[in-house]
């Protein structure tokens, strides 16, 4: 009996208390960079190597370092391991009872008799796989709410280095039309002081100069907030972005064959929500399966021994529940609501799933044929310009309408990215 209590002590689990303290979790979050020994490691473990400290930062490389940093990844990194652990309940057999049942006698001498007795809970109908399959189930989809997260925390990272982009060439375009506009004001000006121009042109073209201006300034704006977007999305403070260089190669470029019929159907059938989403389905089955298995009582096998006076006394009981008064019916009820609850939500998932694919493949094919029309219309811009600069050059026009060719190349220029970022929105 000392061994059997010795073996019981040693197998039990141990509190140990971690206190969480915002003072020492907001210095930890504030001492994050990009800079990070542990980051760099993580780096070479997903086969992504180079100089160190790195020269700059492109798409891959800082999906990882959200991978890395990001917290709500490891929130659900955390949902899932603690539905992990549901497979180890869900395996685990009943333990079997202990008891002890002293008699006093006071009749015979000696007058007490010794007594102890045993239940050994034995399941039927298989319910113990039934739990089991459930919980794989369960984790299963836990699963693919990890890869969803894991997915979206890529996609705030894209999004983020995209709208940094977009400032960023933005915020250069308006600097040069700005540039231009402000030569074709001097030069109204100065035809203005010799009569050749009306104070109303002048006007205009001042005030195309100071929305321009403004356009720029906003722009400036944007380019700061798309920093604090980037670094919300790596889980970084924003001062880790400091000096950090941002490579944007491939957000000019698109996949091939990206409106393929064998496309479409991969992505309807494994985006992570649908997979997800068919993963409870099974374990809404399972649980079916089990509630139907509880309408068969399990066995009790209950020996006991009995030291009366000087003879000893074995017995063997077994007893069972008797399912007279119901049948598990309720239970039974809920888990078909549950599964069919479960099937209604994948139809749900997987519905809007093609709405949305067939909705961002129809966004990008239209925003692609629109960036194509206005690469063709930078392009004759481009050639345009060339010319007015070199009949500038030779004297054959004013320095006033090279300067308009300017502005409107700028602005031609800023359509053309306008028709590059939303094609670029729809496929993310």
């Amino acid at each position: 009996m000392f061994f059997a209590f010795l073996l019981f002590i040693t197998g039990c689990a141990t509190f140990h208390p971690q206190p969480v303290s915002p003072e020492k979790t907001a210095a930890a979050f504030d001492a994050r960079s990009l800079n990070d020994d542990g980051l760099r490691a993580f780096l070479e473990t997903n086969h992504v190597t180079g100089d160190w400290p790195r020269d700059s930062w492109n798409l891959d490389a800082l999906t990882l370092a959200a991978f890395y940093y990001q917290p709500a990844l490891a929130e659900a990194r955390a949902q899932w391991a603690a539905v992990e652990a549901t497979k180890i309940t869900a395996g685990e057999r009943p333990n079997p009872t202990v008891g002890f049942t002293p008699t006093y006698d006071s009749t015979t001498p000696p007058p007490w008799i010794f007594g102890m007795t045993w239940d050994i809970p034995i399941e039927t109908a298989g319910k113990r796989g039934k739990r089991i399959a459930q919980a794989e189930h369960l984790s299963e989809a836990a699963r693919w709410d990890f890869v969803g997260a894991a997915w979206q925390t890529r996609s705030h990272v894209r999004t983020a280095l995209l709208n940094l982009y977009i400032a960023r060439e933005t915020e250069s375009l308006l600097a040069r039309q700005e540039a231009a506009q402000s030569n074709v004001v001097r030069l109204l000006e100065g035809q203005l002081a010799a009569g050749a121009v009306s104070s109303y042109e002048v006007t205009q073209a001042r005030v195309a100069l100071t929305t321009t201006r403004l356009a720029r300034q906003d722009a400036t704006g944007q380019f700061a907030q798309a920093r604090v977007q980037l670094a919300g999305a790596l889980g970084l403070p924003l001062r880790a972005l400091d000096g950090v260089k941002f490579s944007f190669d491939g957000l000019d470029q698109f996949p091939q064959n990206l409106t393929a019929p064998e496309v479409r159907r991969d992505a309807i059938l494994n985006r992570a929500d649908v997979r997800g989403a068919l993963a409870d389905y099974a374990a809404s089955q399972s649980a079916l399966q089990l509630e139907i298995a509880k309408q068969y009582p399990d066995l009790h096998l209950g020996p006991g021994y009995e030291l009366d006076q000087t003879d000893n006394k074995w017995s063997l009981g077994v007893s069972l529940d008797l399912p007279v008064l119901n049948h598990n019916q309720g239970p039974v009820a809920e888990a078909m609501a549950n599964r069919a609850t479960a099937a209604a939500h994948f139809l749900t998932v997987q519905t809007t799933a093609i709405a949305e694919i067939d909705s961002a493949l129809a966004g990008c094919d239209a925003a692609l044929k629109k960036s194509v029309t206005t690469k063709m219309l930078l392009d004759d811009m481009q050639k345009q310009l060339d010319s007015v600069h070199a009949q500038a050059q030779a004297g054959e026009v004013e320095p006033l309408t090279s300067a308009n060719a300017e502005a409107e190349y700028a602005i031609g220029a800023q359509n053309q990215l306008g028709a590059l970022v939303k094609a670029q929105a729809a496929l993310g």
